[in-house]
């Protein structure tokens, strides 16, 4: 079966489906709204990983995995918003998330924006 699934850079997608960011930045304003299936990039945000070390408590993201190339989890976008209280909110729009599962690492290749990936569970 295919579902939507949006790529995302690492560390974000992590910490998304590990339920510690609520929200993903984007620079479109798109009006989907469900379950998604999160892929984690192949290239990774190296700021991104500064940033998490420098301000996020070390026994929060020493146990998550931080893989690439493949699914690792899912969530459901409920809204999207242009202003936000979210510390994790950098707009100018942001997908608001919710009922974040983390997933077996399922290898395969992303694509910008939405896409349709077939996964085995």
């Amino acid at each position: 079966m295919k579902s939507k699934a949006l790529s995302i850079r690492q560390p974000w997608a992590s910490l998304i489906v590990h339920g510690i960011k609520d929200i993903e930045n984007r620079s479109t304003l798109k009006n989907f709204r469900g379950v998604i299936f999160v892929h984690a990039a192949k290239k990774p945000d190296e700021e991104g990983f500064l940033w998490m070390k420098d301000n996020l408590d070390p026994a929060i993201y020493s146990s998550i995995s931080f893989k690439t190339g493949g699914v690792i989890g899912q969530v459901e976008i409920f809204d999207c918003v242009q202003v936000s209280d979210s510390i994790w909110f950098k707009g100018p729009n942001g997908f608001l998330l919710r009922y974040p599962v983390s997933l077996a690492f399922y290898p395969c290749s992303g694509r910008l924006g939405f896409f349709d990936v077939e996964v085995p569970f």
